[in-house]
């Protein structure tokens, strides 16, 4: 169970925690409930006037690391920069435990708007099967690059609102992702949640069932140099919540 905890936190979470810096560094601590600390992450941006690279790496720790026999995973995304946006070329992600290794990557041709997804699975560093398949939907962003791109997509991060958007690797939801920022009267049990020092609030959703997260609802503070400070998927399964918190 600790190896789908930690994957899915890091679909709702980590894609969301930087959005405006040129050059970034940053880690995180993960907790879940009575199991304490599950694992940390981080997290490298550089970008230029033309080019881009998103580098996150997601390692468990303490009785996680041994429950999920040493589970790892890094995301990392290329691309170029198209009227001050990162547009992505090619996502990969790469997910490790014991003896194995999935590695998944996401070939995006914007010319002819079609997405190629790469499998392959190894076991003692031999490949013991792969396979390619054309996605159903194109984007021009993936998970990584649509919330570094929010910055310039959302232009009120005050003002309620629901914005859809599409990303390469939300597959099982079709592409889709939902970002909430919340009413003023709903600002206090965020601020209840997440503490009173972020600039603002919202919540993404990735249409997804996640334990009894029904729709993997994660609720974000997000500071004023648009790093997330801490973000909570609430009430998972018995022992609580997945928080994570800026070190």
């Amino acid at each position: 169970m600790t190896n789908r905890i930690l994957t899915a936190f890091f679909s709702l979470f980590f894609i969301q925690s930087f959005m405006y810096a040129e050059t970034i560094k940053a880690q995180y601590s993960v907790s879940y409930g009575l199991f304490g600390e599950i694992g940390i992450a981080k997290a490298f941006l550089r970008k230029d006037q033309n080019t881009y690279v998103i580098d996150i790496k997601l390692e468990s720790t303490g009785l996680a690391k041994t429950l999920s026999k040493g589970r790892k995973e890094r995301h990392i995304s290329t691309g170029h920069i198209e009227n001050g946006l990162m547009v992505s070329e090619s996502y990969k992600v790469i997910r490790s435990y014991a003896s194995k290794t999935v590695t998944k990557e996401y070939l995006i041709d914007h010319k002819n708007k079609k997405v190629v997804k790469n499998y392959k699975k190894e076991e003692n560093n031999k490949q013991v099967s792969s396979r390619s398949e054309v996605l159903e939907y194109y984007a021009k962003n993936d998970l990584l690059t649509l919330y570094f791109n929010l910055d310039t997509l959302v232009k009120d991060k005050t003002n309620p609102q629901t914005y859809q958007f599409s990303a390469v690797g939300a597959e099982k939801q079709n592409g889709n992702v939902t970002l909430i920022i919340p009413k003023k009267n709903q600002l206090g049990d965020y601020k209840k949640t997440l503490g009173n020092n972020s600039a603002w609030y919202a919540t993404a959703i990735i249409h997804q069932k996640i334990f009894s997260s029904e729709e993997g609802k994660l609720l974000l503070g997000v500071g004023a140099d648009g790093i997330t400070n801490k973000a909570v998927l609430k009430d998972v399964v018995f022992f609580g919540d997945i928080v994570a918190v800026k070190k």
